[in-house]
This record gives C-alpha cells, sequence and structure tokens, in this order.
C-alpha cells in the first residue's frame, strides 16, 4: 500500500538547506496563525522585524520575530492543509532555528454541547489526510504529544477546554455522514486539517507542537451549519492566548 512507505532510516534526496543555505538559530518558539487578519493584526501590535522568507511559487510568506517583554518569538502565517503548514513549519525551523510550534485555528464541531464556550485541545488526530504517511509508520491515529502540557497552561490561565480526539482531513467537501459517525463512535470532537500532518513532521524532527482549536462550524445537526467559523477564523483573541502559552514555555531566567 502507498501508505506503508514511510522508512525512517531513508536518506531524503534534498533539504531546506538547498533552499535556504545554512541553518539558523534566532530564537526557541514559534507563533504560527493560518488568518491573514490576525497576522496583519499583529504586526500593528507587537514591534517586529522581518528575518527570512518562506519561499514558493506563489510569493512565499515573511517570517518575523516579535519582541515582547524582552522576549523574542518568531511568528509566521502558515497555509491551509497538513501538506503545506507541515513544510512551512520545516522551513520556520531552519531560518529560525525555533522547535516550539503553537498553533491555533478554526475547526468544525462534530458535537457541539461538548464543544460550545470551550477550546478543543487535541489528545489525537485521526490520520485522513498524506503528510503524516511520510513522516510516521501508519496507523489511524497519531498522538498530539503535549496535549497534556497544554492542558496544564489552560487550567493556569484559567481557559474553559476539552481535550478529544480530532479528525484530520485533506478534502472538507468529503466529510460524509459515515465518516462523521465513524470518527464520533471513535471520540473525536472537532474536524481540522493539520494536525496529523504537523505533529508527525514535529516527531520526526524532536520539534515540539503545541495546538488550540476553536470550533466554528457544527456538523453534527440534521443541516449544516457554517456557525460562527468566519468570525472564528480571524478572532485576534486567540494570538494573546498563543502568546501567553509562548511566555510559559520560555519563562525568564532566574
Amino acid at each position: 500500500m502507498i501508505t506503508d512507505g514511510f522508512n525512517k532510516d531513508a536518506k531524503p534526496l534534498m533539504g531546506p538547506e538547498d533552499f535556504y543555505g545554512a541553518a539558523k538559530h534566532l530564537c526557541d518558539c514559534c507563533i504560527v496563525t493560518f488568518s491573514n487578519r490576525i497576522a496583519e493584526a499583529v504586526l500593528q501590535e507587537f514591534p517586529h522585524e522581518k528575518v527570512g522568507r518562506i519561499k514558493d511559487a506563489n510569493g512565499g510568506r515573511p517570517i518575523y520575530l516579535l519582541e515582547h517583554e524582552g522576549k523574542r518569538y518568531a511568528f509566521y502565517l502558515s497555509r491551509i492543509g497538513a501538506a503545506l503548514a507541515a513544510t512551512d513549519l520545516i522551513d520556520a525551523n531552519h531560518l529560525t532555528g525555533v522547535t516550539q510550534f503553537v498553533f491555533f485555528g478554526s475547526a468544525g464541531s462534530l458535537n457541539e454541547a461538548e464543544t460550545i464556550g470551550k477550546y478543543v485541545l487535541p489528545t489525537e488526530a485521526y490520520r485522513d489526510e498524506g503528510m503524516s504517511y511520510h513522516y510516521a509508520a501508519p496507523s489511524d491515529y497519531i498522538k498530539i504529544r503535549e496535549s497534556d502540557r497544554l492542558a496544564e497552561i489552560f487550567r493556569d490561565l484559567d481557559l474553559p477546554y476539552v481535550q478529544s480526539r480530532v479528525w484530520t482531513t485533506d478534502a472538507f467537501y468529503m466529510e460524509t455522514q459515515e465518516k462523521l459517525k465513524a470518527r464520533q463512535e471513535e471520540g473525536c470532537l472537532a474536524v481540522e486539517m493539520e494536525a496529523a500532518g504537523v505533529q508527525a513532521v514535529c516527531d520526526y524532527y524532536g520539534f515540539s507542537y503545541y495546538v488550540f482549536l476553536m470550533t466554528g462550524d457544527v456538523l453534527d445537526v440534521q443541516d449544516y451549519d457554517i456557525g460562527t467559523l468566519w468570525a472564528v477564523n480571524h478572532f485576534t483573541q486567540n494570538f494573546h492566548v498563543a502568546l501567553r502559552i509562548a511566555e510559559r514555555l520560555n519563562p525568564p531566567q532566574a
């Protein structure tokens, strides 16, 4: 099967050094958004400098260093979907040296009663995408390794949350009733597009991946409900939650 092609000992034909030259180390932690509006708001609010550019044929995306209370954090606007988001992450590591990645974004609710008014912290992600199979041996689910650590931070911040499995898919127009029911029965409370692939890449390279989600649209209803999806996609306050997480991952030196 094509999904059985992973070989942890195989040597890749190319790496980011072939596109960017020597690796750099500028800071340890990176905050990643999927929203262009959030990215624009952050750059207006925080002192920053552009330190690199993730390259692609669409024009690429800058990577910035943000200054906040004496600390520096990398920050960039990611492409959407597991393959693109995970590849951007690899390039961001090479360009800045970061090994801690704090991601946040929107998700579809598979159980509105359980997710309403709460952040979703994934514990495992169903691998209904392609990227993860290039970086991890085949399995139905991949463990989100920092979920419990993130839950500790959310408790410390007094933020409402629920931990659960999530469903990662490449093809949101092929989220069917049959797939929905199967994922619900397995304990998934949300569906999104990146977690499985990003976690597999982080496991492969030894990076730490912290991800929290806010649900907008609702799938467990008679007729699909777009709900608050557009508002959630661009909810700027979630960047400040991510920043507070980054601060706790990188406390001031004694």
